[in-house]
């Protein structure tokens, strides 16, 4: 079985469910090169947990965990299954280096794993799982637990650490709702390209201090949980390869890179 690249999604503002601008006509594409997963492990920014835990339904529900806009966004579904035996083997898999993850059988998709997902799988036909973040865990231990989760892209399961590049909600440019490739503030710039130079070094030291050593790392993330996945999905993949694919801006401010990492992933086209 093809070893599957992992990825990073910055998702934006749920409002991209339904005005998809440059990002979802990328997911779209993202989904159609990929082969076909068997399931997905999705990491949120939108799902804060101290200890790990896994939703485990057969059917998880559709969560429309935002508030404040239009009537048609929380009238959207994905309908994808879930998959228990997947879930069991993730707690499992966790269960061997000290973790104790728990099973959540209610717990359904918020949008940080249903609104990408809309792009990548729009029939909802492959089965997900969620994983909950632990926003106190730092960047360097998010990478050993990305590094626990690598052999699940042997096994046909697509790894997707979903936040964003950068997630600054005060200084968005409301004005400016559409996704332009240059930021309206050069500080955003400035921070993605540190980021990335030491995300492609593989400088766990550096990165695991970003919050200190990043142009306006404090800046572009007051809070640290949307930049957290990409620590996940770095540490699960299987080699040091970076692919960015995506690097507009929406609002101004808000950043919507998006990165495949590890085998296969300079191979998909942007």
């Amino acid at each position: 079985m093809t070893r599957l690249p992992t990825l990073f999604i910055s998702h934006g503002s749920p409002m991209l469910a339904v005005e998809p601008g440059t990002t979802g006509p990328l997911l779209r594409r993202i989904g159609q090169q990929l082969p076909k997963p068997k399931a997905i492990l999705v990491i949120s920014a939108h799902w804060l947990t101290h200890q790990p835990t896994l939703t485990s339904g057969s059917h998880p529900v559709t969560i429309h965990d935002f508030g404040g806009f239009p009537r048609a966004l929380y009238e959207l579904e994905y309908p994808a299954p879930g998959s228990p035996e997947l879930a069991k083997h993730v707690q499992q898999m966790l269960k061997t280096v000290g973790l104790d993850a728990r099973l959540d059988e209610e717990r359904g998709l918020d949008h940080g794993a249903w609104v990408p997902l809309m792009y990548l799988y729009p029939q909802a036909d492959i089965p997900v799982v969620q994983l909950s973040l632990n926003p106190t865990v730092a960047p360097k231990l998010q990478v050993a637990l990305g590094q626990q989760l690598q052999a699940l892209t042997a096994q046909g399961i697509l790894i997707i650490g979903s936040g964003s590049f950068t997630h600054n909600l005060r200084e968005l440019f409301w004005d400016q709702p559409g996704e332009q490739p240059e930021a309206s503030d050069p500080y955003v710039d400035q921070f993605r390209d540190w980021i990335i130079e030491h995300i492609s070094a593989r400088d766990l030291n550096a990165l695991n201090n970003y919050r200190n050593l990043a142009p306006y790392a404090k800046r572009a993330h007051p809070t640290d949980e949307h930049l957290l996945p990409l620590f996940v999905a770095l540490g699960a993949a299987d080699d040091s390869q970076v692919t960015r694919l995506h690097k507009d801006v929406t609002m101004g401010t808000l950043a919507m890179d998006i990165f495949a990492f590890g085998s296969g992933s300079a191979a998909l086209v942007a």
